[in-house]
């Protein structure tokens, strides 16, 4: 597949941006600045001096006496001023292709989504494969996942995959089944379950890891391909007021696309990322995990392990069965000795290990398999698990003392509701998303969602439980709401300690990096409701402006015209 025709309009809206002068002092002054100081308070400022090497020198009160002799002078117009926010867990490639593929994210029925596949087929009649995510079988509350024959009725002249909205899932047509070879007679692989109609045809829908068997037919995108689409994630990123981002299940592929970026010096955003199995460790870290690249912008600090899948596709691995099919726990895709020899692997070596787990029993087995490596590898480890969107009440005590980081997909607190409550039942709602039992107990909370839900959008979530719509009234689990400082945490402060980045980013203070963002309301006065309107107004990195939104609505009519999609 190729998307050339679409990098013209990448390189100008990215070259838009790149006009701040950078080395040289600058003072950017009348800001209502907020943030976190070392003990988690909100400390509030007016002014911050950036030195030459992107690293804050000052933070400067209202009343304070400004510098006298600066090169530059910037007057932030009493706007707001955070520091950059961090994505704590994204797929950084993934949203890139899923701009220049087929989005089905926004519909809202099997039909809708037929509709905009056949259409997408039409308005690209060159490409040998259609693909695409976004789908949600609940959000079409369809009652039943999709089937090859109903993608067969938008396209049957070549193979459809398309993944869904949690990724966990893939959708295919009959024309990819056979190119896959995936028939009755195809085995469940381990860590994967092929859906079935009667009689043992493969329905359609593969879950986890029997998804790489039609994943392995798909043409592999070419380095240029890869380039255009880390460039459209970078754009969303940036605009979404993200300085910083943590790369979950970073391939060889995905690397060099980031170290591309970075030799051309088109790298304006920081990358963490975490290699997607310990091959990929070994590959791209060699004997341990890189330094900082490219001026703090990228490195590999660790390895992502999946062990479930997700709770949306009934593939999340849970203690007891899922209340909306008896017969079915969930998969994991390792067994626990399979786990923790493969989180000693990388432990030996000082990479930092994240392990995806969603359901309750991935998190007792991750959190086992903790307790006994914590014994052998001593110091500031920082176990990190990834997801943990149902805990069992009974293994929150297990969450503190060993410095474990809980990365929280935070949106799905507000569009999966009605999917938690089938899934689970109302005795184990307990422990879903249970964000403020979590800290309570003694882990650290760093948020993320591959900017599903931009940091504003998470911010209101977090505080009152509800989407966008404030529904449902009083909020999902209310019990598990955060306070405004934690909230703002999870997203700064804690994002940055989950990637031992906290003597770098996450604060404005004198020393670390001038990351920050300024926007157009106060997010620890606004209401809940008025955070999910804030406007991302700029954002920097390294104290030069990397988007301003003036210049972005500027650049949108010419991208538009040039978009060949």
């Amino acid at each position: 597949m190729t998307f050339l025709p679409r990098l013209g309009s990448i390189f100008a809206a990215v070259a838009l941006v790149a006009t701040t002068p950078a080395h040289a002092d600058t003072l950017i002054d009348n800001v209502n600045g907020i943030t976190l100081d070392e003990k988690g308070a909100v400390q509030r400022f007016a002014a911050l001096v950036i030195g030459t090497d992107g690293h804050i020198t000052r933070v400067l009160a209202s009343g304070e006496k400004r510098p006298p002799k600066l090169d530059y002078r910037v007057n932030g117009k009493g706007r707001v001023l955070l520091p950059g926010m961090i994505d704590a867990h994204a797929h950084v490639m993934a949203i890139g292709f899923a701009a220049l593929t087929l989005d089905l994210s926004e519909t809202d029925s099997l039909a809708d989504a037929q509709a905009r596949i056949a259409r997408y087929a039409r308005d690209n009649p060159d490409r040998a494969w259609i693909l695409g995510r976004g789908w949600d079988q609940d959000r079409w509350a369809l009652g039943r996942f999709p089937t090859a024959g109903d993608l067969d009725a938008a396209v049957g002249d070549r193979p459809v995959w398309l993944l869904s909205s949690d990724g966990q899932a893939g959708w295919a047509n009959s024309a990819a089944l056979a190119v896959a070879g995936v028939t009755a007679a195809t085995n469940d692989p381990a860590g994967g379950r092929i859906l079935r109609a009667p009689g043992g045809k493969p329905s359609g829908v593969l879950v986890d890891k029997a998804a790489e068997l039609v994943e392995a037919k798909v043409p592999p995108p070419r380095p240029v391909d890869r380039d255009l689409a880390f460039l459209e994630a970078q754009r969303q990123l940036v605009a979404a007021g993200f300085t910083t981002v943590t790369d979950m299940g970073t391939s060889i592929a995905d690397w060099q696309a980031f170290r591309r970026a970075g030799d051309l010096g088109k790298l304006r955003m920081r990358i963490i990322a975490y290699a997607g199995g310990t091959e990929a460790m070994a590959l791209i870290g060699g004997p341990g995990p890189s330094p900082w690249l490219y001026d703090d912008r990228l490195r590999l600090a660790g390895v992502r392990l999946r062990l479930d899948g997700s709770l949306g596709s009934r593939g999340a691995a849970l203690k007891a069965p899922y209340a909306d099919d008896p017969g079915n726990s969930g998969l994991t895709q390792l067994s626990q000795t399979q786990l923790g020899n493969l989180m000693s692997r990388a432990a030996i070596d000082k990479f930092q290990v994240a392990v995806e787990a969603t359901g309750d029993r991935a998190v007792a087995m991750t959190l086992g398999a903790i307790g006994e490596l914590s014994a052998t590898y001593k110091g500031d480890r920082r176990w990190r698990i990834e997801q943990a969107q149902v805990v069992d009440p009974a293994d929150l005590g297990r969450f503190g003392g060993r410095g474990i980081v809980v990365s929280v997909q935070l949106q799905m607190a507000a569009t999966d509701q009605a999917m938690n409550a089938a899934r689970l039942g109302p005795v184990r709602l307990t422990g879903a998303q249970a964000w403020k039992s979590i800290l309570d107990a003694g882990g650290v909370l760093a948020f993320g969602g591959d900017a599903a839900a931009g940091p504003f959008d998470g911010l209101a979530t977090a505080l009152s439980r509800t989407g966008a719509d404030g529904q449902p009234f009083g909020g999902w689990q209310p019990q598990q709401r955060l306070s405004r400082e934690a909230a703002l945490a999870a997203w700064t402060t804690g994002a940055a300690y989950a990637g031992f980045a906290e003597t770098r980013l996450g604060r404005i203070a004198p020393g670390l990096r001038a990351d920050f963002v300024l926007v157009d309301q106060d997010p620890i006065l606004a209401a809940p409701d008025d955070l999910h309107r804030t406007r991302v107004l700029e954002t920097w990195v390294s104290g030069q402006a990397v988007y301003r939104a003036d210049q972005a609505q500027k650049a949108e009519p010419r991208r538009a015209a040039t978009d060949s999609r």
